[in-house]
This record gives structure tokens, C-alpha cells and sequence, in this order.
């Protein structure tokens, strides 16, 4: 049985009439590709300017036909209640919502029609079966946080049955922890792994120290999935070399889509199927392939929210040999984490704050952007950017849910900024440890 693809029918989302469509895109020829781009991008403008007041109002200068008079769209547009954004016909009861992570340090809440969430599963059903990946088949070892509050914890805990996924526990990174993930791969036939880059360079970091080789003790184990973290390629050659199976790095983001993913070839093929993305320079021009700038998207086929050139946060490169049909993305800069290190002597993955700063986003918007920087083992502090202070109570939730999510006795200040420092690259790191790491 089908599991997987029968709990998104389930759920509302149409995943066979999605896969089906899917292939219809690929089947396009390259001659017919560059005006199926085009109309898709002018249909989705035409769409929202029609029935999203909010769209409407902020590109009320906007003609689908001429892509330069589309404005570009930043995630602190998006930082109003949800409910402001949405198409007309769509509410909270029949389109999929989610929140950002965070990662960028403007977290929002975002909302996609059913079909549209269908494709973004769709796509990425089809990218990992590039490795002979079946979500329906395969088991995989997840490497991602889960939240603590007991429905969001039971939720997750269903979707690691119903799709084949052992949980491995990011928020503990000690060898201690690192000796159970091992027994694990020995008891368990494991075909693939998937999750945040920084917990799995530890794991591999602990493999090295033991001289071990994760396929000789998992020999089902054929293929590792990174996200959501910079991927350096001294990491990337680690843990080759310590799990014995190839890397593949994906980029990606929750209100968009599966962004990039790397090919059998190593090539980091850009999704163009549902998404059309540009490099635009400082003035939002585009730039030829080989330069470098902002990356902007456009989800093609989002009907409940427009995400239409959408500055998603990242500076990147569009390799010099890419074309329309498969755009391939050379160089990404950001998404890069720290590992947290406690006075226990525990570490945790900075995607820890992921959890944690859930806590922090409001749907109303009142908190536009965060960082958390670690001064001592002990001692974090909270800098945001916010309409208004928090409040005391609000303060105590933060520190109660931090102390949850790693160990008491922690020492967590808040300061509140009109406007926080950024990297060159124009983001925001939202953890970053002040202090030596082990």
C-alpha cells in the first residue's frame, strides 16, 4: 500500500493529479519551454491581481505582459496576519499553512492552495527518485528537530510512520547520543539519510574519531540528503568518507518549494517546473548568467498567496551553462549555523533555534526580526527588531521554552534594536556562538 502518497490524498492534496501534471511539464520540448515560463509568470500575475486585494494594492503598477514593471516583493511585506494576503475564495480551513523557519531571521506564517502543495511533494518525490528514493518504500533516517508540545510531537511522530523515517534527535549532539544513532543503524535496514547539514558533519566528526564507516555498518544505506544548511566542501568530503554513501544537496523553502537539487551528475539543477527564478543586482535588474546577486522567485502556481518575484534572502550564481528548461545553480551563499555548546558539556544544532523561536512569531507581526547570539555557555542574548517590547510574560515563555529544548540554568537577555546588523550578503545569521567551539 501506498501510504505516503494515500496520507496527502487524504489530507486534501491531490498528489496523482499533481504527478501527472508534473510530467506533462517535463514532456515540453526546449523550444516550447521558454514560452511556457512565459505564460505561466504572466497568468499567475494576471490571477492575483485579479483576486488578491493585497497583490493588487502592492503592485498596482504591475502589467503581467512586462516582467521589469513587477515589483519585488521582501519577506517584511509578509509580516502582517495571514488572513491579509489571502486569494479571494481561499481561507484558513482550505489551503495548507505553515511558518517559515526562521533561518533568515524574519520569520512570517504563509499559506499554498492544495494543488500547489501537491506539486511541491510532487517535485520532491521526483528529485529523490534521481537516487531511487520511493517515499512509499524506502526508509529513511531523518535528521531533523521535533517539536515538544505533544500535538505537534504526535503529529510528526504519525508522519515518520506513515512514511518509513526513523527520527534522530538534533538537539543532542553528544557522543552519548552519537553511540544510540549508531545502534540504530545496526539494527535497522536505513536506505537513505536526510536532514540538517550541521548535525549529520558532527555525526560523521564522531565516525571519524571511531574510525568507522557508516556503510559497513548499515550496508542498505546508499545515499545522504542535506538542507537547509550551507554545505562546505570540506563537510561534504568528510562525510563522504565517514558514511561511505554520495552527498546530495538540496536548497529549499517551506513557503516556496524545493528550490535546487543536486543530480546523479553533481549538478545543482534549479526547480524551473513550479518555480521561475531570477538573480537580480541591487537596482532588481536581472544579471547574465556567471553573476552573482539576489535570488528572486516566483511560485507559479500558488493561487491562495502571491510569492511573485519574491526576494527570498540569499545571494547565488546561475551557472553560465544554464537555459530556461534546466537552470543550474553554481554558488549559493548563506544558511550557515553554528553548533550551540551548553555548560553540561551538550551541543545542540543551531536549527535548534528553529523550535525555539516559534515561540516568538506572532501572527500579528509585531516581532519583524530576530538574532540569537551566544556570549557564554550559559548566557544567550535575544536581539529583535519589534513594534513593540516584549512583554514580560512573553520573555518568560522564551526562557521556559529555551530551557526546554536544552537545559536549565540557562542566562537569557532580551534587547530590543531598531535595526539589527547584517552580513554582506544582505541576511541575517539568526545564531551565532561568541564563544570557542570544541
Amino acid at each position: 500500500m501506498k501510504l505516503f502518497d494515500l496520507s496527502l490524498q487524504l489530507s486534501g492534496f491531490p498528489i496523482n493529479k499533481a504527478r501527472l501534471f508534473l510530467k506533462s511539464v517535463q514532456k515540453k520540448n526546449t523550444d516550447d519551454y521558454e514560452a511556457y515560463i512565459t505564460q505561466r509568470k504572466q497568468e499567475i500575475v494576471s490571477y492575483h491581481l485579479k483576486h488578491n486585494p493585497f497583490y493588487k494594492s502592492f503592485a498596482e503598477n504591475a502589467d503581467p505582459k512586462n516582467w521589469n514593471s513587477i515589483p519585488v516583493m521582501s519577506k517584511r511585506d509578509l509580516q502582517q496576519p495571514l488572513e491579509t494576503f489571502l486569494s479571494k475564495g481561499f481561507t484558513k480551513s482550505n489551503v495548507y499553512i505553515d511558518k517559515t523557519s526562521g533561518a533568515s531571521g524574519q520569520p512570517f506564517i504563509f499559506a499554498k492552495d492544495k494543488f500547489c502543495h501537491a506539486l511541491t511533494w510532487s517535485i520532491i518525490m521526483d528529485r529523490f527518485s534521481w537516487f531511487n528514493i520511493n517515499f512509499n518504500t524506502s526508509k529513511q533516517a531523518r535528521f531533523y528537530g521535533i517539536p515538544k508540545d505533544k500535538k505537534g510531537y504526535y503529529k510528526e511522530k504519525l508522519k515518520d510512520l506513515v512514511s518509513r523515517r526513523t527520527r534522530f534527535n538534533v538537539f543532542d549532539l553528544s557522543d552519548e547520543a552519537f553511540e544510540t544513532w549508531l545502534s540504530v543503524f545496526q539494527r535497522k535496514r536505513l536506505e537513505y539519510m536526510n536532514g540538517y547539514t550541521s548535525p549529520m558533519v558532527q555525526f560523521a566528526k564522531f565516525l571519524k574519531r571511531k574510525q568507522l564507516v557508516l556503510k559497513t555498518i548499515c550496508p542498505t544505506l546508499n545515499v545522504c540528503m542535506v538542507t537547509s544548511e550551507m554545505l562546505f566542501d570540506a563537510d561534504r568530503l568528510l562525510m563522504e568518507t565517514q558514511f561511505g554513501v554520495p552527498i546530495i544537496n538540496e536548497y529549499g523553502a517551506s513557503e516556496l518549494d524545493l528550490i535546487a537539487f543536486q543530480n546523479p551528475n553533481k549538478e545543482w539543477v534549479v526547480n524551473s517546473e513550479t518555480l521561475f527564478v531570477e538573480v537580480l543586482d541591487k537596482h532588481d535588474i536581472p544579471v547574465s548568467y556567471g553573476q552573482e546577486g539576489r535570488l528572486v522567485i516566483t511560485s507559479l502556481y500558488n493561487k491562495a498567496q502571491a510569492f511573485i518575484r519574491y526576494d527570498i534572502g540569499d545571494i547565488g550564481v546561475l551557472s553560465k551553462q544554464s537555459t530556461p528548461q534546466k537552470p543550474i545553480l553554481e554558488k549559493l551563499v548563506g544558511r550557515t549555523n553554528d553548533i550551540a555548546v551548553l555548560p553540561s558539556g551538550k551541543s545542540a544544532a543551531g536549527l535548534t533555534f528553529y523550535y525555539i523561536t516559534k515561540s516568538i512569531i506572532e501572527n500579528d507581526g509585531s516581532v519583524k526580526e530576530f538574532v540569537i547570539e551566544q556570549h557564554k555557555k550559559d548566557t544567550f542574548k535575544i536581539i529583535y527588531v519589534s513594534d513593540k517590547t516584549l512583554s514580560t510574560n512573553k520573555e518568560a515563555i522564551i526562557k521556559t521554552e529555551m530551557e526546554s529544548y536544552l537545559e536549565k540554568g540557562l542566562h537569557i537577555y532580551f534587547e530590543k534594536q531598531d535595526q539589527l546588523k547584517r552580513s554582506k550578503s544582505g541576511k541575517l545569521k539568526q545564531f551565532t556562538s561568541l564563544i570557542p567551539q570544541i
